[in-house]
Parts: C-alpha cells; structure tokens; sequence
C-alpha cells in the first residue's frame, strides 16, 4: 500500500496537483534536457582526472559559489554589508586557496597546471552559473513587460557617415514600425559624409514630417548622439545604427519596459546578422548567441547588462541627461554610456526588440571592426575602474565586472597557454588525452550554443561552426584581445577602425566593372 501524502490529500490537495501539473506544462523540457545534458561531459572529465584535481576543483567551485551565494545576500537583504568579501576578498582568498592546494598536494606547482585548473572551472562556472541564470530566464519568460499602450513618446536617432545605400532602408524600417506615429520622432545626424548620405536622409524628410535630418562637421560617433540630443524633444531616447533594420515590433518592445519600471534607465536589444553568406558571418552570429545574447540574459537578472548596443538601444532621456550624454574618451561609446547609466544607479535591462544589422563579411574587415571594440572594451574598463574597488555598486561591483575582467584579462592569455599545452601533449605522444580534451571543451560550447539557439530562437545550422569557437576562430579574438590590451596599455593606435559595408562594396565593385568596360569598349 502507497503511503498516503498529507498536502495531495482533500480539495486542497486537488488543487495543488492542479498547480504541479499546470508547471509541468508550462516546463520549456527542450532547454531543460539540452542544459542538463552537459552533465555528461563534465562527468566524463572528472572520471579521467585523479582525486586531488577533483577536490581541487570541488574546494574553488566551492569558494566561488560561496562568494555568489554571499553577494545575493548583501546585495538584497543586508546592503549594509556590500563591503564585505569583495573581489579584492575574493582575489585575495584565490592566492590563498593556490598555495593551500599545492601545499596539500593536490596540483603541481607549476603555472600550466594552475592555467589548466582555471580554465576548467570557469567553464565550469559559466556554464553552471552564466548559462544557468540564462536558462531559468527563459523558463520564467524572457520579459516580464508587455509591449502594449500607453506608449510613450520616442525619438530616434540614426548617426550617419558615409552610409549611403543604407540609411534609407533604415529610416524606412522605422516608419514602418508598429508605433504610433503621432508618438515618433526620427533624427537622422549626418556626420560630415562625403558621400550622399544627407541628400538620401532628406529624400524622407520630404515626405514624412517626423523625420528630421541635421547635419554637422565631422566630430565621430560620440559628436553625432550628442548633436542629435540638441533637437530631441521626447522622454526616451532610441538610438539606431544607420546599417540596422529595426523589427516591426522592435519600438515597442524597446520602450515597454521604461513604462512599467522608474528604476530602469537604458534597455538593451537582441541583435541578429543578417548577411550571413559567408563563414566568418556565421561565426559571428553564432558567437552573438552565445557569447553575447546568453552573456545578457544572464546579466540581466540583476540589471546589470553592461552594453546597450549601438545598432538599437533605447535610454531614458533623464538618465541620459544626468550621465551628460556620451563622451570622447572611448572608442566605445555605447558601452562607455551603459556603464555611466549603471553607476548613476539605474538598472540596465534587455528586451526582445529585435534589430537586423550587417557584420563584417570577410576576416580583413573582421580584424578592423573588432580593433575598435576591443580597445574600446580596455578603454571602458579602465575608465570606470573604480566600480572595481567600490562595493557601494553591488552586483556591478560583485559580478558583472570580476567576470569582465577574467574574460578580458585571463582568458586570451589563458587560451594560448592551453593550446600550447595541448600541442606538446600532442607531440609527446598524449593523443589520447588531447582528444579527450577537445572533445569536452567542443561539447560544452556545442551544448551552450544549442541552448543560445534554443532561447533565441535562432538556425540550428549553425551548430556545425561549434568546434570554431574552440579552436581558430577563438583564437583570432584572443590575439586581438591581447593586441589591444597592449595598444590601450601604452597608449598607441587607438584610432578609430571599421569595416567595409557590403552593399557599397559591391556598389564600387559594379562602379569599376563598368568603367574596365567602358574603357574596353573605348578600346
């Protein structure tokens, strides 16, 4: 005989059976099997490896999640403590934990095999925390504001150089937005072009009295959103790439949540590659999935998401007033305004507004576009290094930048380290521990990145380009990210780099096609 369970007894406990099986259908079970599936490789790994690994493993998960468990608890229930067990802390209680485990031990005293143990627990880490709290996000809702009226007045603006060819299309997408247009303002800035990128802005300006197109020396990007502020007149603020095409419902979904919370200051997009015809843009889409999209989901949780990305982000006017706006110091001023926005004290969300924009399409242009942001990225952080030290900023303090400066600072180095050691394994003789290595790191991105696909609904083609993200592709960002922390360090080549836009590429391509014809034809 079934023993019988006291709270499943009755009318109330009908009802709370009721409540489980209403749960377990609303259970997403696709994402829930992709994210416990990791399970496996991570338990293959720890069977190949001896115990004093394994406990070492165990003791720094162990620290860390302490540490996050810890920040929860002084971030929301006791603020008085933020102070307490910090990053330095933290930092402090690694040295310790490493001369410890190499006293007891359980690791040889050698820097490969720290690297190693580093590497291994913070993809340990991010899978289990990182990827986690990404998960949970979508099993609870990606957002909890409704796209819906009232809906607040906007103003877009688009700064522009040289962006003939394409910021048409994205003044039309704008006006082709599910808004109300008595509600909508667009501003298109252009930057001293020397193409005919005014003369394209006005053709709408003509014909759509809310579209507006001013002109300015050329001063950057930064110059272009500050002069566009100057004729703004609504209470959020939306700026747009003027090589991104909007969704129609990207508006309303981008202000929603500015709606129904004072406390939330800028709002951040989910962005999708468009062009996706070559390689390196696959890479690259795929990389936005998981390494960006997932990245902020997590983040925000805690509102905390750290860039509001240029191609479409929205930004409460006030907030955006408070900051004074975007400054010069940066190459990256999108993440350089998310940062003044977030220690002003706003929260910094993200919405499922979506914006299509064009990547670079070859590896040359790829090289240029990422010069900039990674040098940007270093810029940003050092300026805004005192969140570091401060604990007043909570899980900005706590979280989001100890993992920014891991991922910026260890793991490019890191990654060469591993790869060099993975290559004299090779050479000695190791292979099969070289396989087994590859075969985990690949499943893990692999599992990551169908979890990304899963969430954002995104091609599941684009699995096949998994094992890229562990060797090749990985380590053409680590050597960037290393090139630029030494150009930001001595302060040298920090101007500003882009990459060729496909549709003028191909306009020039089809212009030096006809003249080689003509002068054939002369001929």
């Amino acid at each position: 005989m079934m023993p019988v369970v006291p709270w499943l007894v009755g009318k109330s406990g009908s009802a709370r059976l009721a409540r489980v099986g209403r749960g377990l259908q609303a259970v997403k079970w696709r994402p829930l099997a992709l994210f416990l599936s990791a399970l496996i490789p991570f338990g293959l790994l720890l069977d190949v490896m001896g115990p004093g690994v394994i406990a070492a493993i165990v003791v720094l998960t162990g620290l860390i999640g302490a540490y996050l468990l810890w920040s929860y608890v002084a971030v929301e229930r006791i603020p008085k403590y933020m102070s307490l067990f910090g990053p330095r802390a933290l930092a402090v209680s690694l040295v310790a934990y490493g001369v410890l485990i190499v006293a007891l031990g359980w690791l040889e005293p050698s820097p490969m095999a720290f690297v190693h143990l580093g590497a291994v627990v913070l993809i340990f880490i991010y899978y289990w925390f990182i990827a986690f709290i990404a998960f949970f996000h979508d099993q609870i809702g990606h957002s909890t504001f409704e796209a819906g009226p009232p809906y607040p007045d906007v103003t877009v603006l688009i700064p522009a150089y040289n962006e003939e060819g394409y910021v048409g299309r994205t003044i039309q997408a704008l006006l082709d937005a599910e808004y109300p247009t008595e509600r909508l303002e667009i501003i298109a800035i252009d930057d001293g072009s020397t193409d005919d990128t005014y003369a394209e802005a006005s053709t709408y300006a003509a014909v759509f009295e809310q579209v507006r197109v001013v002109s300015k020396e050329n001063g950057g990007k930064y110059s272009a959103l500050n002069y566009g502020l100057l004729f703004a007149s609504s209470e959020i603020i939306v700026t747009v790439d003027a090589d991104s095409i909007v969704a129609a419902n990207a508006l309303k979904r981008i202000v929603a949540p500015f709606r129904d919370d004072a406390d939330i200051g800028a709002v951040a997009s989910n962005v999708t590659i468009w062009n996706r015809d070559s390689l390196v843009t696959r890479c690259q889409q795929l990389e936005y999935t998981i390494g960006v999209n997932i990245y902020r989901r997590a983040l925000d949780y805690f509102g905390i998401v750290m860039v509001v990305p240029g191609c479409l982000g929205a930004y409460r006017r006030d907030a955006l007033d408070e900051v004074f706006a975007y400054d010069p110091d940066t190459l990256t001023e999108d993440f350089d305004v998310t940062m003044k926005v977030l220690r002003a004290g706003y929260r910094v969300t993200v919405s499922d507004a979506r914006v299509y924009t064009e990547a670079p399409s070859t590896w040359a242009d790829l090289h240029r576009q990422r010069l900039r942001w990674y040098r940007g990225n270093y810029m940003t952080i050092l300026k805004h290094w005192p969140v570091v030290t401060d604990g007043s900023y909570g899980y900005l303090n706590r979280v989001a930048l100890p993992f920014r400066l891991v991922e910026m600072f260890f793991v490019p180095a890191a990654s060469f380290v591993v790869l060099a050691y993975i290559v004299w394994l090779a050479l000695t003789g190791h292979l099969v521990t070289v396989l087994a290595v590859f075969v985990f790191f690949t499943s893990i991105v692999l599992l990551i990145a169908a979890l990304g696909i899963q969430i954002e609904g995104e091609d599941w083609r684009l699995l096949v380009y998994s094992p890229l993200l562990v060797v090749g592709y990985k380590q053409f960002h680590d050597a960037l990210n290393l090139r630029c922390m030494v150009d930001v360090l001595t302060d040298r080549d920090l101007d500003w780099t882009s990459a060729k836009r496909v549709e003028q590429t191909r306009s020039q391509d089809a212009e030096r096609t006809s003249v080689s014809t003509q002068v054939l034809e002369s001929e």
